[in-house]
């Protein structure tokens, strides 16, 4: 079997984390090689192949491997086991349940993974610009003291494989919605020709904000290194895409 290729984050012995790179897999094309999502127009053979290589290399049934269809909305949802069904229109999802693997999907946008050690409860983040500018991890660390009981202090957070600075240019009416939500624009953004932002650090300071201090950056920009991650920007939007994941050891 070709097995996947992952991009593995050490915060903690308790729990497994990681990135999908885009090579162990059979996807082709702008899929290739390795990508599970099924959003995305990718063959179908290929994806449940790729899933089921991803499951026999963490230890656990193909269906312990959640993946949520996102909408760049704020929801968060709680995942107590396998879903029979489409988890529809939520962009992060949490557990406290052991050999369950959380995760999302990212082709530029920024995945973060938040791990509450003293709860033993963890949570995967789908932050593109929309859902940064809604301060979705404001939403996820609230979502997971009201349901675990989580200190923003106990956590540690990976702040995953996306597009970077450099890379991320917008319209002025993308920066003028930063601006207005509020976040200093100073510390976030760059006018080279047109306004560039930097997602991963204003992420980064929003879990700052709420007392977040271990905080691991995998300064990987997907645009830049479009041959090992998968990038929208550079790939187009029908090819596959990055999952990062978080699964809690038994």
């Amino acid at each position: 079997m070709n097995s996947p290729q992952l991009t593995y984050y050490d915060i903690g012995p308790r729990v497994v984390a990681f990135s999908t790179t885009r090579h162990g897999g059979i996807s082709e094309g702008t899929y290739s090689a390795f990508n599970i999502n099924r959003y995305c127009g990718d063959d179908a053979w290929h994806i449940a192949h790729n899933h089921h290589s991803l499951a026999t290399l963490l230890d656990i049934p193909d269906n312990h491997i959640i993946m949520p269809h996102q909408v760049h909305g704020t929801e968060v949802r709680r995942i107590d086991g396998p879903q029979q069904e489409i988890i529809e229109g939520v962009d992060a999802v949490m557990t406290d349940v052991s050999r369950l693997c959380i995760g999302v999907s990212t082709a530029d946008c920024i995945p973060i993974l938040l791990y509450d050690e003293p709860h033993h409860a963890v949570c995967a983040v789908h932050a593109g610009w929309r859902g940064t500018v809604q301060r979705i991890v404001h939403a996820a660390v609230h979502a997971m003291h009201d349901t675990y009981g989580t200190e923003p202090s106990q956590l540690k957070a990976v702040i995953g494989p996306g597009i970077s600075l450099e890379s991320f240019e917008v319209g002025d009416e993308v920066y003028q919605q930063f601006a207005e939500a509020g976040f200093d624009m100073s510390a976030i953004s760059k006018k080279y020709t047109k306004w560039h932002l930097n997602l991963p650090m204003c992420n980064r300071l929003q879990l700052e904000e709420m007392g977040v201090t271990d905080i691991h950056l995998s300064g990987i920009c997907t645009f830049q290194k479009h041959q090992d991650y998968f990038s929208a920007r550079r790939l187009g939007i029908n090819s596959g895409r990055i999952f990062t994941g978080i699964m809690l050891r038994s």
